[in-house]
């Protein structure tokens, strides 16, 4: 079935005013066609036995007999989780269910009063309606995430198809509770403690991971899956073969090794708790709708209480994407600074917190109420986006420095990831403050120790050299300023689509900005890339720019038909945009735009590219032979990471 088909309606109610119920959506009966249950086969007993185990009452998507098996372990109270789960529905359209099975777990947190009910909830779905329920149940839950509660339940069980007397016995008698307790102790048995986690044939990824992510460690396991199916390992025992293989616990975040790298994070004029003065300087990143930011809120009382003026904590505003309350609730705690100053500011953060996850409009009008603010401009702000530019120059800080998730702290330039206990908070502030005090002692000025501490740490990163030995197909007008140089593959799902946002691009900067294509086909994964390359080069070759840029469209726009890029077929796209096929056919033959390809790969490679897409966006027009300059975009990035870059080379942003 289509797991997407609530996608739209499901997300507009989690953006809007709390509701009693769920809000009715209409599902469309699956089709048979449609229906991963009638391709998927009977997990076998012995995967119950593996490293990451299957049992038989687990939901699964796809064909057992997929060369890949991605295990995930979620709690469907979990913001993470969520995002997640559509990271996972896009995944399932690239691979399809016969190259990808995925497979569910429950994980509920004790923190998450909703996520036990949901899961024993999720789980007598699946027991009496089988795949196809639970997976619309899933999406159901994960996209109206706001809503969770036992009439959400009952009504999403009808939607699944379920008898809702069924449902309400099998519930009420905890008929099928015991599944969730056994994903609880496979979890504990992998060692598993925070939601999401994922085991790809049993390589561990933790957190809401990007697709690029996902991406890599997928291909990488179709071709090892591909090379045990050659040693003859059967396609359902491929599974249980890759994990034993795979598999090795994940490290427990407390166990981990101590980032020591001094980071330069700038403070400019962020909110600050506590005085100029203070020896030490927390930078924290932080989203008023993150369940985990509020929770480290006591600890960072305790650090203020345990340590005095010697701290100061600086607020930066990383509202996450997939917090659609976040962004109004940071938009009135700007108004508050604007009104009211730093106590204002700081004074609307704590109320904030204190009303998570109540922070829908009447929430939010509530806190300015109470805080004394101009309830007119509040709303105003909220509506117009006020301080938009402010949360983006925030966002764009946490970007620099790989600040992906909240809360994310940096301690006199050090990195702190999560919401940590207070022991780890005060094992680096004791550090950090006693070279602090001897800084202080030599000579230097408290108020400058931030600066003195973090003048020599890690930077936002540069632009890269690029030095070509070929000149290359370009799209955009002759006199643009800035050239985005893409490295692309035509297999490769996730440089298809990027295409969309790079005509996004085009359009917002239509005299300023060029792409120019750079081939990097993944040849390990991607059998057919190649082939495309080297007669997309012969079609430059033959008719330029024009003849190259309408094979690019029509070999992207083929990619995912069963034959798309066979040799045939791609001979004929290129007879189509004008190019001399019995030339394409010698060239193809002989191979002799091999060497042109791999030109493009050597660069690429010589600057830490190692999947596709990539880009490097810099002023100018690279040409053979001369070096050129780019900062580096990893993946398929949305507008405003271009437009960030753009503007950067554009000098807008030193």
């Amino acid at each position: 079935m289509n797991r997407s088909l609530v996608f739209v309606l499901a997300l507009a109610a989690c953006g809007g005013a709390a509701q009693t119920q769920t809000q009715s959506v209409s599902l469309p009966t699956p089709q048979p066609s449609a229906s991963i249950a009638s391709v998927a086969l009977p997990i076998a007993p012995s995967e119950l036995d593996a490293p990451v185990p299957i049992a038989t009452s687990d939901a699964a998507w796809g064909d057992r007999a997929a060369p890949v098996t991605i295990v995930e372990f979620a709690d469907f109270q979990c913001p993470y989780c969520a995002k997640a789960a559509s990271t996972i529905e896009l995944i399932e359209q690239d691979y399809g269910p016969h190259k990808l099975r995925v497979v569910f777990k429950h994980m509920p947190l004790k923190f998450h009063p909703e996520a036990r009910p949901c899961a024993d909830a999720a789980a007598t779905v699946l027991g009496l309606g089988g795949n196809d329920a639970f997976w619309t149940f899933y999406t159901l839950a994960f996209h109206n995430q706001t809503q969770l509660g036992a009439d959400s339940y009952y009504a999403w069980a009808k939607q699944a198809g379920v008898d809702a007397r069924a449902f309400h016995d099998a519930l009420t008698s905890n008929r099928f509770k015991s599944w969730v307790d056994d994903d609880l102790d496979a979890a504990e048995k992998v060692g598993v403690n925070g939601t999401p986690a994922f085991f790809v044939n049993g390589i561990s990824l933790s957190g809401a991971q990007p697709e690029e992510k996902f991406k890599a460690v997928i291909d990488a396991e179709l071709a090892a899956s591909a090379a045990r199916r050659d040693q003859g390992v059967k396609a359902l025992d491929n599974y249980v073969v890759a994990t034993k293989a795979n598999f090795t616990k994940p490290v427990d975040e407390d166990e981990e090794p101590d980032d020591v790298t001094t980071y330069k994070v700038p403070v400019g004029t962020s909110p600050a708790l506590g005085p100029s003065t203070a020896l030490v300087t927390i930078v924290e990143f932080s989203d008023f709708q993150c369940p985990y930011c509020k929770k480290v809120e006591p600890t960072l009382q305790q650090v203020r209480a345990a340590y005095g003026n010697d701290v100061r904590i600086v607020f930066k505003h990383e509202p996450l994407p997939f917090h659609p309350r976040a962004e109004p609730a940071a938009e009135v705690a700007l108004e508050a600074l604007a009104e009211k100053g730093n106590a204002g500011f700081w004074a609307a953060h704590d109320a904030l917190f204190a009303s998570q996850p109540a922070l829908d409009d009447p929430d939010l009008e509530k806190v300015a109420t109470d805080l004394k603010l101009d309830l007119a401009k509040v709303r105003s702000a909220i509506a117009t986006h006020k301080y938009k530019r402010a949360l983006d120059d925030d966002a764009d800080v946490a970007d620099d420095f790989k600040a992906s998730g909240t809360p994310h702290f940096f301690i006199n330039g050090q990195r702190l990831v999560g919401a940590q206990p207070l022991a780890k908070f005060k094992q680096i502030i004791d550090d950090k403050l006693a070279k602090a005090r001897a800084l202080v002692a030599a000579g230097t000025k408290p108020e400058s120790v931030y600066a003195e501490v973090t003048k020599d740490g890690k930077g936002p990163p540069g632009p890269q050299s690029l030095t070509f030995t070929t000149n290359a197909p370009t799209k955009g007008p002759a006199g643009a300023r800035v050239t985005i140089v893409e490295f692309s593959d035509f297999q490769c799902p996730f440089c298809k689509r990027a295409e969309d946002t790079l005509a996004d691009v085009l359009k917002a900067y239509p005299t300023q900005v060029r792409i120019q294509w750079r081939h990097f086909p993944l040849r390990q994964y991607h059998a057919q890339a190649e082939l495309a390359a080297e007669a997309s080069v012969e079609a430059y070759k033959q008719r330029g720019n024009d003849a190259f840029w309408k094979l690019h469209d029509a070999l992207y726009a083929h990619q995912g038909d069963p034959d798309g890029l066979e040799r045939a077929k791609i001979e004929g796209y290129a007879q189509g945009v004008g190019v001399d096929v019995s030339r394409l056919r010698a060239a193809l033959d002989t191979a002799s735009h091999a060497s042109a390809v791999d030109a493009d790969m050597k660069v690429a490679q010589a600057n830490d590219v190692s999947g596709t897409p990539s880009f490097f966006v810099g002023a100018g027009v690279p040409t053979a032979g001369v070096a050129w300059s780019g900062y580096p975009l990893q993946g398929a990035q949305p507008l405003s990471k271009f437009r960030r870059a753009i503007d950067k080379a554009l000098g807008a942003h030193p």
